[in-house]
């Protein structure tokens, strides 16, 4: 009898135990296959550490932003998708600090800059892309350099040019970033109307090819600058808080435009039409190149962004679009402008 109860206190000890064991491996399995993810996420992107420490921290980091994007997506409550990007293990202020260079208000606007060549367009298409008409390159990536700025005003240039020209060029980004220096500044940030006033004194822009990007501040090579390919005589800045306004110019050529980029939907921004809460602190230049309607009737703007053909849908994000705010979502339609040629 002695033998028997032992015998079940050291099967209860066994079970008990078998318990604390089960429980134990289903606290660490999440965690273990969060560890599998950062693993594969740096193999995909390339990224590495230099000491284990670096490693926990940005573990903790990708870890905070998965399971804000998993939630995010399983909630539903939104027309647009997050995803798991490059930039998985960037707090926000750190994803801020390197990819938004617009300088909001940094000097006041050009007293010359008044007109507005499209305020009696009575009649626009229901949709526009330009890009299936020839006017959009191929999207590019700015990398950790706060240059957004540069990117969207070359993208403005480079459709005007094509529109004018019918011949679609890369022109050089790192031009504006090495030479363009009196009010902007380069990787730290600058304004599209600035980099328009510079590319129309010093009589166009070489390209991509001749002047490839570097991502870093560099001193101007002007061998390579001396060599123009595309020039605008001149540009004009949207009526401000006025998306009729700027759908008119948008219906015509790309258009730079400012915005505010700053909160997390925006980082992992992935697919669909983008309606997420953001302010009108515009710290980021962007182009819009169309318009449209989705099937359920929401309205977008087509923007390219500079953060690589990975980020977004293939690099691009639709905005939602006319909207109560006169500013527009993110700010929008605060500051837009187009060169001219």
């Amino acid at each position: 009898m002695a033998l028997t109860s032992s015998w079940k206190l050291i099967l209860a000890a066994i079970v008990v135990l078998g318990m604390w064991a089960s429980q134990s491996t289903a606290r660490t399995l999440p965690d273990a296959s969060m560890v599998e993810k950062h693993e594969q996420w740096m193999a995909q992107f390339g990224r590495s550490y230099k000491d284990d420490a670096e490693k926990a921290m940005r573990f903790k980091i990708f870890k905070d932003n998965v399971e804000y994007i998993q939630s995010f997506n399983e909630a539903g409550a939104k027309p647009y998708k997050l995803a798991i990007n490059k930039f998985a293990d960037l707090t926000n202020e750190e994803f801020k600090a390197s990819r938004n260079g617009y300088k909001m208000g940094s000097h006041p606007k050009s007293p010359k800059v008044s007109s507005f060549k499209y305020a009696n367009v009575s009649a626009v298409p229901a949709s526009m892309d330009w890009r299936t008409k020839g006017a959009v390159t191929a999207v590019k990536d700015q990398g950790q350099c706060g240059c957004c700025w540069a990117f969207s005003a070359v993208a403005a240039t480079e459709g005007i040019n094509q529109l004018t020209t019918g011949k679609l060029i890369s022109l050089s980004e790192q031009e504006l970033v090495d030479c363009d220096t009196s009010e902007d500044q380069g990787c730290n940030g600058g304004l599209m109307d600035d980099a328009f006033e510079f590319i129309i004194g010093n009589k166009g822009l070489t390209t991509e090819s001749n002047y490839p990007y570097q991502g870093v501040d560099a001193t101007c090579n002007t061998k390579k600058e001396s060599s123009r390919v595309a020039k605008i005589t001149g540009y004009e800045d949207v009526p401000a808080n006025s998306e009729s306004a700027l759908l008119k110019a948008v219906a015509n050529q790309p258009v730079s435009v400012a915005i505010d980029a700053g909160e997390s939907d925006f980082q992992f921004y992935s697919s669909g039409v983008f309606t997420g809460e953001c302010g009108t602190e515009l710290d980021h230049g962007v182009t819009a190149v169309g318009y449209g309607k989705t099937s359920d009737g929401t309205k977008y703007w087509l923007v390219k962004n500079s953060w690589g053909s990975s980020w977004g849908e293939n690099g691009y994000i639709r905005m939602e679009r006319d909207i109560d705010a006169a500013e527009g979502l993110c700010g929008i339609a605060m500051q837009a402008s187009y060169p001219t040629a």
